[in-house]
């Protein structure tokens, strides 16, 4: 189960944000008017059919894409107001990303690639990239390229990757779509401890309804728009409710009845 998140200033806030593309003659909208924000530790899914506008949204609120109209606010910051060297510079030192496809560097070993991050900040990092990918599991893999390492090995480097820089907030794109249900199970449980154990802000885009199910808010997308905002069901407390015998009585947990109130 997720930890709740923590009081503070929010992490993300999105504000009436909107992207359109021109196609042709027509001026197409994906995604259209969109409001929330997300606290510290808080996790949340983002569910919807292909083309309802999930990643898109996505880039937009990791900076990647400049939307057409609404702002973005990421760690304080509004990213309208950033330019690419400082906004490169945000994203690297506050946000981790998962992808998909892995996005791993084929020509460097999977120690070589969780170090990238650091390496662009011109800091050591060797030792705790070595410790994240004990915490995955791939200590003995260390010196293994991608070619070498299954779907499953390569996305656990993809987390250590992303955990690296210890970020506020973490953007998941279908981190489970490449890898078969057993493997992408692991997967999932391996994304949500380390969540927890970092205590980082997690928005994932994923069709995976176990996924989404164990964070603790959805939103779902249709046509560019949130449909519905609702808290994880698997997530909401239990509220336990006493048990009442056919004459009216109650029963509490010791098996003593006693008058209704």
């Amino acid at each position: 189960m997720n930890s709740p998140a923590v009081p503070g200033p929010p992490v993300l806030q999105v504000d009436r944000l909107t992207k359109r593309y021109r196609s042709g003659e027509r001026l197409l909208t994906v995604v259209d008017g969109i409001t929330f924000s997300l606290g510290p530790g808080e996790t949340c899914s983002v569910l919807g059919p292909s083309g309802s506008g999930k990643t898109t949204l996505l880039g937009l609120c990791a900076g990647l894409d400049h939307p057409t109209s609404g702002s973005v606010l990421l760690n304080g910051q509004n990213l309208g107001d950033l330019d690419q060297d400082r906004l490169a510079e945000l994203r690297n030192r506050s946000v981790g990303f998962v992808f998909q496809t892995f996005q791993l560097v084929p020509t460097l070993t999977a120690l070589e690639n969780v170090m990238v991050p650091l390496e662009l900040r011109g800091e050591p990092g060797r030792s705790w990239a070595w410790e994240l990918l004990r915490q995955v599991g791939l200590e003995d893999r260390a010196h293994h390229y991608p070619v070498q390492l299954s779907g499953g090995e390569q996305q656990r480097v993809g987390l250590a990757r992303a955990f690296v820089n210890r970020p506020r907030i973490l953007f998941a794109d279908e981190p489970t779509g490449n890898l078969d249900a057993d493997t992408g199970e692991k997967v999932i449980e391996l994304l949500l401890e380390m969540n927890r154990d970092f205590g980082t802000t997690l928005l994932v885009v994923t069709h995976d309804l176990e996924l989404s199910g164990k964070t603790r808010r959805i939103l779902t997308l249709k046509g560019g728009k949130i449909t519905s905002d609702r808290e994880s069901v698997s997530l909401r407390p239990t509220v336990q409710v006493p048990d009442q015998t056919l004459s009216g009585h109650l029963r509490d947990s010791s098996g003593t009845e006693s008058e209704p109130a």
